[in-house]
């Protein structure tokens, strides 16, 4: 099923998410409909906040990149802990499911250590570089509260900031299902 994207202005995005016990109500089916959703919307990644779960859960299937070291790159990651970044920061354009239409160069480091279960809760301890790095650290902060624009210069944030105030209030055409967080 696919769900509706919560859009910049809900809450849940700049909430820290909790941490799930293996038995997580319907995991199975989150998790599916998480990929479900991404793929109707054109994502490479979709963290639980993202569809108003504020749970330690994303999905990431970096095939629209179409590059070698990420197009066979599919993995559920719950209860992720980033253990230590390392590297050169380089600068990527990215841009985000729940702020359409705003794309920004972010600094990230360029490798990543991370503890994580996969969806069979399999415990798993990797080392991530380029950019399968990237799109983690960019879901990751969705489970930290952090959204891809509180990383960007406070110029570029002030450019913005009309954009943003629009998405938060509804005001955006994008071709796959929102949820706008309106304020009374």
């Amino acid at each position: 099923m696919i769900l509706p994207i919560v859009a910049y202005g809900d809450p849940v995005l700049k909430k820290k998410a909790a941490e799930i016990k293996k038995d997580y109500p319907q995991l199975a089916e989150l998790i599916a409909d998480m990929f479900e959703t991404m793929y109707s919307s054109n994502g490479v990644g979709l963290a639980a906040p993202q569809v108003g779960r504020s749970i330690r859960l994303f999905v990431i299937d970096g095939k629209p990149f179409e590059e070698d070291e990420v197009k066979d790159f599919k993995k559920v990651f719950i209860n992720a802990v980033i253990k230590e970044e390392q590297g050169e920061l380089w600068k990527f354009n990215e841009g985000c499911l729940s702020i359409p239409g705003i794309r920004e160069d972010v600094m990230r480091k360029e490798h990543l250590y991370l503890e994580y279960y996969d969806e069979n809760w399999n415990f798993n301890k990797e080392i991530f570089t380029g950019l399968a790095a990237r799109i983690i650290q960019h879901e990751y902060d969705h489970i930290e509260g952090v959204l891809f624009v509180d990383r960007i210069s406070p110029f570029r944030k002030k450019m913005v900031k009309g954009k943003l105030l629009d998405i938060s209030k509804g005001i955006v055409d994008v071709e796959y299902k929102m949820k706008f967080h309106i304020k009374k």
